[in-house]
């Protein structure tokens, strides 16, 4: 990590817009027409996907999406408005519509705003934890470095295919309140990968698959093996898709499974992340992927796994995808529990909702996903913790096992509107036969509800099997916004859990 000062570090671009004259525009014409609250966000994102297939490049896609947006409240009612210019004039222009059209929804709100307090953040700079800005690295470069992915892959026996990719983001965004809060902010994420596919052209069959490297908050270093062993993966790769081609299909039946947090990370997120989103869980949000069975008459009682269960959500976790220092409420991030022992215990909450649940402070789940968006309650990075005492490995967990199945890697997966009824599937799946990985398999998904699921949990991995991995693509909202968010977790055990073969299921 660079030693610079947060503020040396940002954008130049982003840096040179006049944010002090928008932000005194909007908040004074604001507070002019009778706003008791209002809030500035200027952002610029940018973004950057390469694709290629072969190692012939498929596609790049540069974009930068800039604009600002001003938020108010008049006489409890939110209003908000946006647009691309970013001048004093344009500033003030849109505080005015913002009360407009908060005064026009004033008689049909059917409830008023109370918002939870925060002490005000003045000046303040955060800046993510990566080392060479992605955006900094000519297209070229990183044109290169994946065609020599793809040629390596392809030059094993047995692989006909490979797709590689990259995706990266640089989101700076600028926050004003009439408080006195004024922050600037810069992350960085990034995702590379790659899928090689092999074909049985006899049984018009094929396999695939992929890195297990997960999107991080990190910069180029990334890319080129800080965090991730690139050239490990790439050589191993292809003996493990030609075992996958030939392995047996899986039995249905109760398995004990060992699950990797290259697999489980996407079952924390849909049976634990979305079910503790407070809005989720009061009915609020349900147009885009429902609601939640955890609802707040359950805080505190609801067993919702066994007492090795303790998550947590997290927006300050170096390198997540969620991380940040201050969320689009002007509040400073932090961690919380979620679930404690085995036992419901917290949610994810932005200034609006914590008073509801009688909190006095929220815990920085506000988040907007463009200057042209309102922020709404968004997930942290909600992640199991590991074995605090033991640093228990995934090889031990594994010798516990007469007969089971240890799951790499995600694939695909369903839930239900409830975030209970699920199943998942995955990448890789080895059979355990007394206590060792005995071969692949093939066509497993595993089901359960979620707090059967999460009962059935024996034990955790301890923390040098803990991983952070998530996703570049978490939606939510109508209109639709896109967040990313990361999922700490170490390797963990189950017992007696339902698996499915997907081939005689038709999946």
């Amino acid at each position: 990590m660079r030693a610079d000062r947060p503020a040396d570090r940002l954008d130049p671009e982003f840096r040179a817009l006049p944010l002090a004259a928008l932000a005194d525009a909007a908040l004074s014409r604001a507070v002019a027409l009778g706003a008791q609250h209002a809030d500035l966000r200027v952002e610029r994102v940018v973004s950057q996907s390469i694709d290629l297939r072969d190692g012939t490049v498929t596609g790049v896609s540069d974009t930068t999406t800039v604009g600002l947006a001003v938020r108010v409240i008049v006489d409890g009612v939110w209003g908000f408005a946006s647009h691309v210019e970013l001048t004093p004039e344009r500033a003030a222009a849109t505080a005015e519509r913002a009360v407009a059209v908060a005064r026009t929804l004033a008689p049909v709100a059917i409830e008023r705003v109370e918002r939870a307090s925060e002490p005000v953040y003045a000046d303040a700079v955060w800046v993510s934890a990566y080392d060479i800005d992605p955006f900094t690295v000519p297209t070229r470069e990183k044109v290169e470095l994946l065609g020599e992915w793809s040629q390596r892959l392809l030059a094993a026996d047995g692989v006909d295919h490979v797709r590689a990719g990259l995706a990266e983001v640089r989101e700076n965004k600028f926050y004003a309140d009439t408080s006195g809060t004024s922050t600037t902010q810069q992350r960085v994420r990034i995702e590379p990968g790659f899928t090689a596919t092999t074909v049985d052209r006899a049984a018009g069959a094929f396999e695939t698959m992929s890195s297990l490297a997960p999107p991080a908050g990190r910069g180029w270093e990334y890319v080129t093996g800080t965090g991730w062993d690139w050239d490990g993966e790439l050589a191993q790769l292809p003996e493990l898709l030609a075992e996958k081609a030939k392995a047996p299909s899986v039995e249905s039946g109760a398995y004990d499974l060992v699950i990797d947090p290259t697999n489980l990370w996407l079952t924390i997120h849909e049976s634990v992340g979305h079910a503790t989103e407070y809005d989720r869980a009061i009915g609020y949000e349900a147009a885009y992927a429902g609601t939640s069975f955890a609802t707040p008459d359950l805080l505190g009682t609801l067993r919702y796994g066994s007492e090795h269960m303790h998550v947590t959500g997290d927006r300050t976790v170096p390198h997540g995808l969620s991380t940040i220092g201050y969320d689009d409420d002007g509040v400073a991030t932090t961690e919380w529990d979620l679930v404690r022992d085995g036992v419901l215990v917290g949610y994810q909450l932005d200034r609006t909702f914590a008073p509801r649940l009688g909190l006095v402070r929220s815990n920085g789940c506000a988040f907007a996903d463009s200057p042209h968006h309102v922020p709404i309650q968004r997930m942290a990075n909600v992640s199991l913790q590991p074995d605090p005492v033991r640093d228990t490995t995934t090889e031990e967990l594994i010798a516990g096992i007469d007969r089971g199945i240890y799951v790499v890697g995600d694939k695909s997966w369903s839930i239900d509107m409830q975030r209970y009824n699920f199943q998942f599937t995955g990448q890789r799946f080895f059979r355990i036969e007394g206590g060792r990985l005995a071969g692949q398999l093939r066509d497993v998904a595993y089901q359960a509800t979620t707090t059967d699921f999460w009962g059935a949990l024996d034990a955790v991995g301890g923390p040098s099997t803990w991983l952070l991995h998530g996703a570049m693509n978490c939606g939510k909202a109508q209109p639709g916004q896109v967040a990313a968010v990361s999922h700490g977790s170490p390797s963990a055990r189950f017992r007696g859990i339902n698996v499915l073969n997907t081939q005689e299921e038709g999946l």
